[in-house]
């Protein structure tokens, strides 16, 4: 949060993911507070795929916190980043804060940056933006979900929420520009969602005959309490789902779930599956 001088807090975290004796390995990082990983985890030994848990040692998004995140897939490498938890964002009480996420895939790599919903405390001000760039032949996922959450169940509800999505290619071309702002007045609640309390996008890039079928994800994502709308995304980099839900946990689990087929349908990755 911002000091006595207005200053507010800034931390970053680089993370590097190489091929390296048939599987992925982490070869190099440099993480600040509030940043936290620990080591890479797999399915099985031996399984190319390496998962990393980025975890919050502040337990959540304070005023003014502008944080940045920076991930390199290199070439065949295959990584699966995700958070220990759902992350909170709390009441901003007039510093907004910023989240920022560049993440490079190189050719023939994969990368599932599947963060899980962020929740949106009364007066929380946030504005988060995630920019993927893939190299030609590379596949992978992003998410991006929020929710409503006042732990004094008075129905108070955050200020203002901007969360941004965008795909370029290796020549920085955009391919896909997501974007969108609400504030909590405007969505009265939840009475806009329609009693909803949680929405997210997620968005599987690859050729079209190892995506999912769109009508498959929208029925997959009724099976786990949770609505959808997919359809192909800009310029056939993949498949967009839209999705809401009854809080941030079941749409995290949905979202994850979806994850799982895709990532197995884009190159017979398994993404780890852990309680958190």
């Amino acid at each position: 949060m911002p000091d006595g001088s207005g200053a507010a807090r800034r931390a970053g975290a680089r993370l590097r993911f190489a091929r390296a004796g048939g599987r992925t390995v982490l070869v190099g990082q440099h993480v600040s507070y509030p940043f936290h990983v620990t080591r890479v985890l797999r399915t099985t030994p031996e399984a190319a795929l390496a998962a990393l848990y980025l975890q919050s040692a502040s337990g959540g998004v304070y005023a003014g916190d502008d944080l940045a995140l920076s991930l390199a897939v290199g070439e065949g490498a295959a990584a699966h980043v995700t958070t220990q938890s759902a992350t909170v964002v709390n009441d901003a009480r007039g510093w907004p804060a910023r989240l920022a996420t560049e993440a490079a895939v190189a050719a023939g790599g994969f990368l599932a940056l599947l963060p899980d919903p962020l929740v949106l405390f009364p007066g929380a001000d946030l504005a988060s933006e995630t920019v993927l760039t893939l190299a030609h032949g590379a596949t992978g996922m992003i998410a991006e979900a929020a929710g409503l959450h006042d732990p004094a169940g008075q129905g108070r509800s955050f200020a203002r929420y901007a969360g941004a999505l965008i795909v370029r290619d290796a020549a920085g071309r955009t391919l896909l520009a997501d974007r969108g702002e609400v504030t909590g007045a405007a969505l009265g609640g939840s009475a806009v969602l329609g009693g909803w309390r949680a929405w997210g996008t997620l968005v599987v890039l690859g050729p079209a005959p190892l995506l999912p079928d769109p009508a498959a994800v929208e029925a997959a994502a009724e099976a786990a309490g949770c609505l959808a709308g997919a359809g192909a995304a800009p310029n056939g980099i993949g498949l967009s789902v839209r999705l809401v839900g009854p809080d941030g946990g079941t749409l995290g689990r949905c979202i994850a779930a979806l994850a799982r087929e895709a990532a197995y349908r884009l190159g017979g990755w398994v993404l780890l599956a852990r309680g958190k």
